[in-house]
């Protein structure tokens, strides 16, 4: 073991975690991104030895920094090891010391510098309508800010459906013209969806690039599959009660105080593709359903229209 990994370990010993705690994690990691378990020593070298620290550019627009809330909550690496250690945070508006004109100049400096390199974590959807002007950040729309970085990133990940897919702002009857990253642009990204998304699903991204050179494979609407290839009602604990017609009519009920099917009670989750039955969210303690409310569909596309009224059962 190098010097670099015997400090790692020390440093989680001071927190806390032991050894053989953040091996679970990285096994659960190393599961959720659909690699075999030989891996694992790989996945725990990425975080206790990283060999290279990408550049990251994180842009804010439409959004209500939800999405950056759940990623400084995140565990296994905690967020200051993240961003210290297995990424290089550039620029990041809620987490900077600088602001205004000193933190406009280094956006344009670490743009410059890292051009054709860094990832690009967006957050946020993006006006459109009469050429962006209802939202702008130091005088620049949304829309110029986006078209000046994104395409001189490496990859550009959306972080959240805002991002991904245009979200609340996006909802009917969107007077700004709100879209996500992809939509606005005309490119292609990453989408991580979730109001907010699970952080282990951005690190796992990070880690799949970091780990195999390459970002993870994506289904039609550019979400991780390791992430997004099942349905909630597939992975659900409560599916089986489902299949035995045992269903919530009322909370409060006996049959919620018995973990019966949400289906009933609006639960989205047979529409809705995410991973927050095994992931779960607060280092893998619970996930909606599990707390007894239904899912809303929140990593789908348009789910503020389509997914509503969420507490009405599906046709």
């Amino acid at each position: 073991m190098s010097n670099e990994e015997k400090e790692f370990y020390e440093r989680l010993s001071e927190r806390g975690v032991s050894r053989r705690d953040f091996m679970k994690y990285c096994g659960m990691l190393t599961a959720t991104l659909g690699l075999s378990s030989s891996f694992i020593p790989k996945v725990a070298e990425v975080f206790a030895a990283p060999k290279q620290r990408p550049p990251v550019i994180w842009l804010q627009f439409a959004e209500c920094t939800g999405c950056s809330e759940a990623l400084l909550r995140t565990m296994n690496p905690w967020i200051d090891q993240l961003l210290l250690e297995i990424i290089s945070a550039e620029y990041h508006e809620t987490i900077m010391a600088a602001a205004g004109h000193q933190a406009e100049e280094i956006l344009q400096s670490a743009v410059k510098k890292y051009n054709g390199k860094f990832i690009c974590v967006v957050e946020g959807a993006i006006s459109t309508k009469d050429n962006g002007v209802y939202g702008k950040i130091g005088g620049k729309t949304f829309l110029e800010i986006a078209k000046e970085v994104c395409p001189k990133a490496a990859a550009v990940i959306c972080m959240g459906t805002c991002a991904c897919y245009g979200g609340v702002q996006a909802a009917a009857p969107n007077p700004g013209g709100y879209k996500g990253v992809g939509d606005a642009l005309g490119i292609k990204t990453v989408n991580i969806p979730g109001c907010p998304p699970n952080p282990i699903n951005f690190v796992g991204t990070v880690v799949n690039y970091l780990l195999l050179g390459k970002l993870p494979e994506l289904d039609d609407l550019g979400r991780p599959l390791f992430a997004y290839g099942k349905t909630i009602h597939d992975q659900c604990p409560r599916r089986s009660h489902y299949e035995n017609d045992e269903f919530v009519e009322e909370f409060g009920s006996e049959e919620a105080k018995m973990g019966y099917c949400l289906y009933k009670m609006g639960c989205k989750g047979p529409d809705t593709y995410n991973n927050c039955p095994i992931a779960k969210f607060n280092d893998g303690t619970s996930f909606p359903i599990e707390a007894g409310h239904p899912c809303i569909g929140c990593s789908e596309p348009d789910f503020w229209d389509k997914m509503s009224p969420f507490f009405v059962q599906s046709e």
